[in-house]
């Protein structure tokens, strides 16, 4: 996004390219109610430039001048609704629309926005994008429409990074922490902290100012106390920090264990379909299976592996290359054994290979008779799940099993406000360890400069997050994530 002129109007497709029952055209800036009346011919014959804000208009995207749009129109309302044929050129019907007009400053850019609403279809949103852009407009950018947001003061740079957690969210633990985000709920909470700083800072630079006479110790102690709560409110949001990152990214989990055992069957049963071949024969999995699942608000990449340990050709070596690769990079292994059958040296040797890991591990089949006693895998292990894959039975244990292996017995935050970007992240703990350094200095009774610099430095960090200082690189940086027409 360089050198953009930000008082271009812009315009892009704001859906999901594809088939689909409808798409919109997004337009926005100070040309975009003019170029509406251009194209836009509504049932009524009105022009959008007499619309009210925040009204839907029924009729017809047409390209040309205005009589060639009314001959149009009239062709069209001669043959009972039919949308006649045409070469594209003027008076020509592209599509028949709903318009939504909303005046600044009350939008998403604050400045004003049209929105078109056609039928869903690359041709048709094409067509009306590409008439959109020969009427005034430019194609916008990555983000363009939620930079203009920020830029124009509708939020502040926390809530447009919220934007893009709220459009990639996986779960719906993970759209509710976009949702808090985005409705300003860590920028009220950083906002107040940055009182206490600049509040404190001018007690201090007044002392400063005014050397001869020294600071009170009523106003030390007052000024360490509200730092002292300050950084308590850091530490609670860099503690659910972790999970904010794990709610928005998820986590990799690999189904291992040695041929059937059940961890196709597994698979399907916590997909609840049929993505994996289940037979009786052991080795039906020759590769690995993946995908995304919720499992108690945290999206999981689940990995179905082969279950071979000793290939016999090309293609099972293949796979256990592969199997070995997934559960490397994998942050939690679930180990699965039969319960109907006695630890087997396969077992085993799985068992020493996965000392290292963060591993859960899982007596399957237990709607048999068993044979596998539970305490020889707590030997290893802290816990062991018993589980019917194929019977559904302790599903729901095993999954608040993982989900407790994943917060490592922490609270869960349910009510706490969770951070889930690293540039968030960073430049927090920075702002903390800034606090933590001025009130050492503060007890020590240190220069008020010293302490001063501290909590300014703190205040510049703070100030990164909310987007109250920043560069064009940043920006560049932060929207380029986004889709066009976001």
């Amino acid at each position: 996004m360089q050198n953009l002129n930000l008082s271009d109007t812009i315009a892009a497709i704001a859906t999901s390219p594809g088939e689909s029952g409808i798409g919109i055209v997004r337009i926005s800036g100070d040309e975009a109610l003019n170029i509406a009346n251009r194209i836009f011919v509504s049932k009524d014959r009105k022009k959008p430039l007499t619309f009210k804000t925040h009204t839907v208009h029924y009729g017809w995207i047409v390209n040309g001048h205005a009589s060639e749009q009314k001959n149009a129109i009239d062709n069209m309302q001669d043959k009972q609704g039919n949308m006649p044929e045409g070469s594209g050129k003027g008076g020509h019907i592209i599509d028949e629309v709903l318009l939504t007009i909303m005046r600044a400053p009350k939008s998403y850019t604050r400045e004003d926005v049209i929105e078109i609403g056609c039928h869903g279809g690359i041709v048709t949103m094409r067509r009306v994008l590409d008439l959109v852009l020969e009427n005034g407009c430019r194609l916008a950018q990555p983000g363009e429409f939620t930079k203009r947001a920020f830029i124009n003061g509708r939020i502040d740079l926390s809530q447009a990074e919220a934007v893009l957690d709220v459009v990639k969210a996986k779960t719906e633990s993970a759209l509710k922490i976009g949702i808090e985000q985005l409705r300003g709920g860590l920028s009220r909470c950083l906002n107040k902290i940055r009182k206490v700083l600049l509040d404190n800072l001018v007690v201090l630079e007044a002392n400063i100012d005014f050397s001869e006479e020294e600071t009170s110790s009523a106003d030390g102690k007052e000024i360490i106390e509200s730092l002292k709560q300050a950084d308590k409110s850091l530490k609670i949001i860099l503690d659910g920090s972790e999970h904010g990152r794990i709610f928005r990214e998820g986590i990799s989990v690999v189904i291992c264990g040695k041929p059937n055992v059940g961890k196709s069957s597994l698979l399907n049963t916590l997909l609840k379909q049929e993505r994996s071949i289940v037979t009786a024969v052991a080795g039906t999995t020759r590769d690995t299976i993946e995908e995304v699942i919720d499992i108690k608000g945290i999206p999981m990449r689940i990995v179905d592996t082969a279950g071979i340990l000793h290939p016999r050709d090309l293609i099972e070596k293949k796979a256990v290359w592969r199997t070995k690769r997934y559960i490397q990079q994998a942050d939690l292994v679930i180990l699965l054994f039969d319960g109907s059958k006695t630890l087997t040296q396969e077992d085993e040797l799985l068992i020493r290979k996965l000392k290292k890991k963060v591993v859960l591990a899982v007596i399957n089949k237990i709607d048999l008779r068993q044979k596998l006693k539970k305490e020889k895998i707590l030997k290893t292990f802290s816990q062991a799940v018993l589980i019917s894959a194929k019977k559904s039975i302790n599903i729901d244990i095993l999954k608040e099993a993982i989900a407790n292996l994943v917060y490592k017995g922490k609270a869960r935050f349910a009510d706490s406000i969770l951070v889930s970007n690293l540039r968030q992240i960073q430049e927090i703990k920075k702002t903390q360890k800034l606090i933590a350094e001025a009130i050492d200095l503060l007890d020590n009774k240190l220069s008020g400069e010293f302490i001063a610099q501290n909590i300014k430095d703190a205040l510049g960090h703070l100030d990164e997050v909310l987007g109250k200082r920043f560069s064009e690189d940043l920006l560049d940086k932060i929207f380029s994530e986004f889709c066009i027409g976001k």
